[in-house]
């Protein structure tokens, strides 16, 4: 499990995602993105969980942003939709390679400014193998997973800040899995109305 935080304002989105990534059959550790951006809409997609569900949900809201008629508020209505369309064949493919269902899991955030709405915008997803739908929760002031290392914290759009927010969750998160499922680089994408800046934050 991996860290995923968002601060969001109406004139401002941040999203800040670890980089360690594992293989679920060999345990390998990598190095790996879990925040890609649609930057000619201004959006970035992030995840927490399987890595590979995540990238084929990329590679679908990348298609969709293509249409002539794209906006992100029809993308973020239609997304859990697409994530419990597409989650079956995920199960069946993690069945086949021996990975327990229990690992299976996804958290999964796409925002970015609207221009319909005039301000930053930003949902939520989560799906498990336990069969629900996936659960969709727009965002009003922002998301931290995991949350309970950072209660107590101010929010803060300060570099050092969210690093130093990482650090805690991370150390919070291996402690809990009784191994590293959360560290490597911290990467923080923050959107404004005209402009997307991608940075790596530090070690996290």
């Amino acid at each position: 499990m991996s860290i995923l935080n968002v601060l969001l304002r109406p004139d401002k989105l941040l999203v800040a995602v670890d980089t360690l990534a594992q293989d679920a059959q060999t345990g390998q550790q990598s190095q790996g993105a879990k925040l890609l951006l649609i930057p000619q809409h201004n959006l970035v997609l992030a995840c927490r969980g399987s890595a590979q569900f995540f990238l084929r949900i990329y590679e679908l809201c990348l298609q969709a942003s293509f249409r002539a008629d794209f906006t992100m508020e029809q993308l973020m209505a239609e997304l859990g939709l697409v994530i419990d369309k597409v989650w079956p064949a995920y199960v069946e493919a993690a069945d086949r390679a021996g990975i327990p269902r229990s690992d299976l899991h996804t958290e999964l955030v796409l925002g970015g400014w609207s221009p319909q709405s005039n301000k930053m915008m930003a949902t939520a997803y989560a799906k498990d193998a336990g069969g629900a739908a996936a659960v969709v929760q727009v965002l009003a002031g922002g998301l931290a997973s995991p949350g309970e290392p950072l209660r107590g914290r101010p929010d803060s759009f300060e570099p050092a800040d969210v690093l130093e927010a990482a650090r805690l969750q991370a150390e919070f998160l291996n402690r809990a899995s009784g191994r590293e499922v959360a560290g490597g680089r911290l990467i923080a994408a923050s959107i404004k109305r005209a402009h997307v800046e991608v940075r790596d934050l530090g070690e996290v």
